[in-house]
């Protein structure tokens, strides 16, 4: 694994679709890889596993923004991906393709409490998606 391809893809915000509910319950690694799984199993690819590594730097992470999380502004959204012109339509759509992203196969996330009461949760994945001009699968 490299480290890089871990790194490079940190969603400081829990990744919020209509089958994906960022809520208090979702604290272990089988409620973060149920969520992640259902919303690829409707596009039809595999499953994701469990990576404690991966899961050590999303940790790492969201605990150098728990000082602040004035700029989390992710909400519950549909996804917005067009398959057909593999764009995102009417808005941002990158969160859901990272998900849906065939190639990533390992998930690690982290959630902290914020110094000001909110909440920031952070996944990643290996191997990294989203690369341009590539279908998520």
């Amino acid at each position: 694994m490299v480290i890089n391809s871990i790194t490079s893809l940190a969603i400081a915000c829990f990744i919020a679709l209509a089958v994906f509910h960022v809520s208090n319950a979702q604290n272990t690694p089988q409620d973060y890889l149920n969520a992640h799984n259902a919303a690829r199993s409707q596009v039809r690819v595999g499953p994701m596993q469990w990576d404690e590594k991966v899961a050590a730097y999303a940790r790492a992470y969201v605990d150098k923004l728990k000082g602040d999380c004035k700029w989390c502004i992710l909400g519950a959204h549909t996804p917005r991906y067009d398959y057909n012109s593999n764009t995102c339509v009417g808005g941002e759509c990158r969160h859901y393709t990272q998900v849906v992203w065939r190639n990533s196969v390992r998930l690690g996330c982290a959630k902290v409490r914020c110094n000001n009461g909110g909440t920031i949760i952070s996944c990643n994945y290996d191997p990294r998606g989203n690369y341009v001009n590539q279908r998520p699968y």
